[in-house]
């Protein structure tokens, strides 16, 4: 085998041209990829007679810049990632070819050290650009969702270490995101809490399980509030934790209102054993309905359009309607029971206005039994639309029942009010 036949046999994107950027080889590898024959490019000027890219001169095309540089410098010039579209046959139908490039021009010197011809070698990082692209595009989405919910959000290496937060965090505690990062967002935690949290930290980092509990987060203007914490593993197929997420949410006003039931019923036990018996009951029933609060679970739903239909519905947002299907229906359709209630109005606002609404303690009627018998209940919830391509596609609905704290706050304010 000539060495012309071995060069046009090597598996690479290789093209030859002289100074003046005339085309002298090219592999068999790079026609296939240009979809052009040695007739078609050889002896023709490079990016100006052939492979020319419509949208940009010949002297300023980055590729030309890069060869001259080579010529220039008489070393290696490597250009960066370039999209550069490849003009399609006719039999493909036309047009142009998204493809993504890395490049390398070598300079080949006589033996006077003039440049004789430049090497190019390309490589096409298409597929690696696309998917690059593509994760950028879902760590939007992701911090979207994160930063549109009420809660602090988080996410941490298996070891624990936090290597993300979302804007709510950075709002409550003041922090910056890398004042939060690795360890430091245990700085955040009330010094008296933060013993029992580490330790349970641990034990559930060891034994690769969730753990939930409560302590004092300090905010940005130096006080501490009550939040519940809770971290759940995430597995990979083999079962191998990759990651932990984890949510935050303020339960502090609910806390100091169980803490003030506990310290009247404490004050009232010392009275009689009949008060003492009432007061064991009360209690027996302020941390059955503490448990209900504290272990609610959060409501989400993506609905899209005008007509509000229900593309996204998640467990706890559907057991709130067992009887009933409501992917793929409108608000309308899944939920006539709240229409005279002006949810459906509320939701026409913000998605014409694009202005989120937030309620917190918001009463509405629903049959959840789907008997025609409506049961109050009450949410904090917030509407948040969501966009695409700049323009309000549908609405991110969120929240979690808080009927029994409604129910618990009202009972405590009937028992304070009794002589």
């Amino acid at each position: 085998m000539d060495f012309f036949d071995f060069f046009i046999n090597v598996p690479e994107n290789i093209v030859i041209v002289s100074p003046e950027f005339k085309i002298l080889a090219a592999t068999d590898t790079y026609l296939k990829t240009t979809m052009k024959t040695r007739e078609d490019i050889l002896g023709k000027t490079f990016l100006k007679e052939v492979y020319q890219n419509p949208d940009v001169s010949f002297e300023e095309n980055p590729v030309i810049l890069s060869i001259e540089r080579a010529i220039a410098t008489k070393k290696i010039d490597y250009l960066d990632v370039l999209r550069y579209d490849l003009e399609k046959s006719e039999e493909d139908g036309g047009g142009y070819e998204t493809r993504y490039w890395e490049a390398s021009h070598t300079p080949v010197l006589d033996e006077h050290q003039n440049v004789r011809y430049v090497i190019q070698n390309t490589h096409d990082v298409t597929e690696r650009e696309q998917a690059r692209k593509a994760m950028k595009v879902s760590e939007g989405k992701f911090k979207f969702l994160t930063d549109a919910v009420p809660q602090l959000i988080h996410t941490n290496d298996p070891d624990g270490s936090c290597n993300y937060v979302n804007q709510r965090w950075l709002e409550y505690t003041g922090l910056t995101y890398d004042q939060l990062m690795g360890m430091q967002w245990l700085d955040t935690i009330h010094p008296e809490d933060l013993p029992s949290l580490n330790q349970r930290r641990q034990q559930a980092i060891a034994a690769q399980e969730e753990y939930q509990m409560e302590a004092r987060i300090r905010s940005k203007d130096g006080q501490y509030r009550w939040h519940l914490l809770k971290s759940i593993p995430m597995r990979e197929e083999t079962g191998e934790v990759v990651m932990r997420v984890g949510s935050v949410m303020d339960i502090h006003n609910t806390k100091i209102m169980v803490q003030e039931m506990l310290e009247a019923n404490e004050q009232l036990s010392t009275l009689s054993d009949q008060l003492q018996l009432a007061y064991q009951q009360a209690e027996d029933q302020r941390v059955t309905m503490e448990h209900l609060i504290m272990q609610a679970p959060a409501l989400f739903a993506t609905l899209k359009g005008p007509e509000h239909v229900f593309t996204l519905v998640n467990f706890h947002y559907q057991n709130l309607f067992p009887k009933r299907e409501l992917k793929g229906k409108t608000i309308k359709e899944a939920l006539p029971e709240v229409i005279e209630q002006g949810f459906v109005q509320l939701l026409d606002n913000v998605f014409e206005t694009g202005i989120p609404f937030v309620a917190e303690e918001i009463g509405v009627a629903l049959d959840r039994d789907n008997n025609g018998q409506l049961v109050d209940a009450f949410f904090n919830i917030i509407y948040q639309p969501l966009y695409e391509t700049g323009k309000v596609a549908g609405i991110i609905v969120f929240g979690y029942e808080v009927t029994d704290k409604v129910s618990l706050r009202k009972e405590l304010e009937t028992y304070k009010a009794r002589p």
